[in-house]
């Protein structure tokens, strides 16, 4: 079974996920990833690019041209969770930990208010 990787902060912005994104492309591709994660497979947080990020413009040769500020988007919702990057866990039980200890909580605009898609969330 396919282990899907993830950014840590990807777990926020699928909570908010919607049919936006940077292209058609993109949105399409991230629209499936959705779909793949409700079936719970297990994923691995990544350290960075992850499978979604393989349809993004900001996805270079393999690396992100917002490196560092993604990265920071990242150890926040790590921090935040409870968890490292490369932890492997079932979807559901980190949709569940970013649901409880971010959003719930009122700390999203703490981890990415500076994002781009901010209006979104």
């Amino acid at each position: 079974m396919k282990i899907y990787r993830i950014r840590a902060h990807h777990g926020m912005c699928l909570a908010f996920f919607q049919g936006n994104g940077y292209s058609e492309e993109f949105t399409e591709h991230m629209g499936k990833i959705k779909q793949e994660l409700e079936k719970n497979p297990r994923v691995r947080l990544a350290d960075g690019t992850d499978d979604i990020c393989a349809h993004c413009p900001h996805c270079v040769y393999g690396a992100c041209r917002s490196t560092e500020k993604v990265a920071a988007y990242d150890r926040k919702v790590l921090a935040l969770c409870g968890l490292e990057a490369g932890a492997e866990l079932k979807w559901k039980v980190f949709e569940g930990l970013v649901k409880k200890k971010i959003l719930d909580q009122g700390k999203r605009k703490a981890v990415c208010g500076d994002c781009q898609w901010d209006s979104l969330c």
